[in-house]
């Protein structure tokens, strides 16, 4: 695999709209981006829980961000399925956001994305952060909205099994959701591997919109 080259990476911001999404989305490529940026500050934020689903999350982010010292890990408590209803305060939460952190990269959903929450969040991470990388990951699920990706990431086997590993084993809320499977996780990143022909067979994709250098 070649090294993975982000011009003054130095703090990753990860938003999902719900517990499990960034996990799902790109819990591969921030092993990498962890793994290959020694000291590498990330920020990760959900933005609909409850009870059970924030200790979940919590759980999870602090697994897939063990080897990280300088980290913070943010779960809301909106109301899942409701973000677009609840507009104005999830704004505020985002220029709130927008003052604390100025990340190099920006990791979050698919604008095209057909589920409401998740397009809401893409299109405020767009409207709040104006001069930043933003790479949109893919959530695969009932409404066929997978797109045509233009941004790979690589992952090795060790990396893949450890993201399937961990979401099964932080979530069991959702283990009798028929999506929610061994097979639909591996099956999307051997499908991305094989559109980039990644060595490792393993890939996650993005939709990069924008680029500067």
């Amino acid at each position: 695999m070649h090294p993975l080259k982000i011009p003054g990476l130095k703090h990753l911001l990860c938003l999902g709209a719900h517990c499990d999404d960034i996990e799902i989305g790109c819990g591969g490529t921030i092993q990498r981006l962890i793994a290959e940026y020694p000291g590498l500050q990330v920020t990760w934020v959900v933005f609909t829980s409850n009870e059970k689903r924030k200790l979940e999350a919590e759980k999870a982010a602090d697994l897939f961000l063990e080897a990280v010292v300088n980290k913070q890990i943010i779960v809301k408590d909106f109301r899942d399925g409701f973000l677009p209803y609840s507009g104005l305060a999830v704004k505020e939460a985002f220029e709130a956001l927008k003052s604390l952190v100025q990340p190099e990269l920006i990791l979050t959903h698919y604008r095209q994305d057909l589920h409401q929450d998740h397009r809401l969040i893409s299109e405020l991470t767009w409207n709040t952060w104006r001069n930043h990388l933003i790479w949109e990951y893919e959530i695969p699920k009932y409404d066929g909205d997978l797109g045509i990706p233009n941004g790979f990431v690589e992952l090795n086997e060790t990396q893949t099994q450890r993201k399937i590993k961990l979401i099964k084993e932080c979530y069991p809320s959702q283990w009798g959701k028929n999506w929610f499977s061994e097979e639909t996780f591996l099956s999307l990143m051997r499908i991305r591997g094989m559109e980039c022909q990644a060595s490792s067979r393993y890939a996650e994709a993005f939709h990069c919109r924008k680029m500067f250098f």
